[in-house]
């Protein structure tokens, strides 16, 4: 699924952003309304990914619970911090990275973008370079109309080439403010910060090969040896230098691959990288992504069905499987297996959705009670997710209550932040629901909000 440009300004873990991004980032909302809506959702992943990033966030001193990571669908070898604490970890750089160790350096950088609050000072620090461009755009207007038309392009050229400089000054200083944190983090949650040092030198090979000449003042990160001359101080000073990664991790890493290069990497680059000849673990788990996508459903069951037999208390296992059953129109046959994956980790909201989608799917009214049961659940955990809220207005819907089916569709709306089509649907459910009950108010907060948002 396409990852759309989330509203929010953008902290980025790349070399050099052009002065168009930053005019962007800097036109754009402080707040997007759900970043949700902008990742492409994976229990697993995000497990893995919340792993990772929990001791670093501590360690900060931020709120556990403010803080999210979500995975970008776009093969960019890129990683983000937006507004107000959240991280995104593009799905390029994750294929990129070989190890453990070097994403948890990734991640340590994003939360020091967080812990130095790098996303409010952008803003500031945006607006102040703004002002000598605008004055130039001012002077050279004026150059117009005085007769003197010919020298306007060159004032406003100068005042552009100032801004672009001082949002590239300012954006390196934080970006060295950000690995500095990073080192910090690592030491105090006991990680080596090797990893990355690594990744830092790999982009800085690739800086090097990229251009005969960079002039490093003219990007808004470090240049890329600077960077990892300061980084090895960070690395030969740590007690944590030599701690690797345990071989549980490492094995969680390359099955996330996997799963993440079967699903998003174009099919031939995915074989290339998981040849059919490799019975591995993650080339298996590859295949079953990749036959998901073909489709060639009977290669992808025999695919996941042998790590099934291989490891049986996997929850993740169970989950693709019962997406295959799906994608072959079998929904009464991926629920025993999407049950399987909730009874195995009851707390994940996705998990609770798949299994409601596949109950609904059925079309077996029957089974309408039981769905809305796991979307309640699942909203109990995440009230946002836009595709649960239309789960749980088929669900209602299914159950005749039209009331309860237009709020859903209303919460749906409203987290997708379309306040004028979330304004009708509550204003057709609180003409429906018991006066003064918790559900006719909240349709009630609906409605007050989207005339606010209008």
């Amino acid at each position: 699924m396409p990852l759309k440009t989330p509203n929010c300004a953008i902290r980025k873990l790349t070399f050099a952003a052009g002065f168009a991004a930053a005019l962007l980032a800097y036109a754009l909302p402080a707040e997007a309304q759900n970043n949700r809506a902008f990742a492409l959702r994976d229990t697993e992943t995000e497990e893995m990914l919340r792993n990772y990033e929990m001791p670093l966030a501590r360690a900060a001193g931020l709120d556990l619970n403010s803080v999210n990571v979500y995975l970008a669908p776009d093969t960019e070898i890129n990683a983000v911090t937006t507004y107000p604490e959240d991280i995104f970890v593009f799905a390029g750089i994750l294929l990129w990275l070989k190890k453990p160790n070097e994403l948890i350096g990734v991640m340590a950088h994003e939360t020091g973008h967080i812990s130095a609050g790098h996303l409010s000072r952008g803003q500031y620090g945006m607006k102040k370079a703004m002002i000598p461009m605008l004055l130039s755009m001012v002077a050279g207007l004026a150059a117009i109309f005085a007769g003197a038309g010919a020298l306007a392009p060159a004032i406003m050229g100068m005042g552009q080439a100032y801004a672009m400089g001082q949002i590239a000054a300012f954006t390196r200083v934080q970006e060295s403010t950000a690995d500095q944190i990073a080192a910090r983090l690592l030491l105090a949650t006991h990680q080596s910060p090797l990893g990355m040092y690594e990744t830092f030198q790999r982009f800085a090979n690739d800086e090097a090969m990229s251009a005969y000449k960079l002039d490093k003042f003219a990007v808004d990160h470090p240049s890329g040896q600077d960077r990892v001359f300061a980084l090895n101080d960070m690395v030969e000073s740590s007690p944590y230098r030599e701690v690797q990664d345990s071989p549980e991790s490492l094995h969680t890493f390359l099955m996330v691959q996997a799963k993440l290069g079967g699903f998003v990497l174009p099919v031939k680059d995915a074989l290339n990288r998981w040849p059919e000849t490799d019975t591995s673990e993650p080339a298996r788990y590859a295949h079953a992504m990749i036959y998901l996508r073909q489709p060639n459903l009977s290669k992808a069951l025999a695919a996941i069905n042998s790590l099934i037999a291989d490891e049986p208390g996997n929850p993740y296992f169970y989950e693709v499987r019962g997406q295959i059953y799906l994608s072959m129109a079998k929904p009464a046959q991926a629920i025993p297996d999407y049950q399987k994956s909730v009874d195995l980790r009851p707390r994940a909201p996705q998990l609770r959705l798949a299994l409601a989608a596949a109950q609904l799917a059925t079309e077996d009214s029957s089974l309408a009670q039981p769905a809305l049961a796991n979307l309640k659940a699942a909203i109990l955990v995440e009230n946002d997710d836009v595709f649960t809220w239309y789960e749980t207005a088929q669900a209602y819907s299914m159950l005749k209550n039209e009331p309860m089916a237009y709020l859903s569709t209303a919460e749906a709306w409203y987290n997708a932040g379309d306040m004028k089509k979330a304004l009708v649907f509550a204003t057709r459910a609180r003409g429906g629901l018991p006066q003064g009950g918790v559900d006719w108010q909240r349709a009630g907060d609906i409605i007050a909000a989207a005339q606010q948002g209008r």
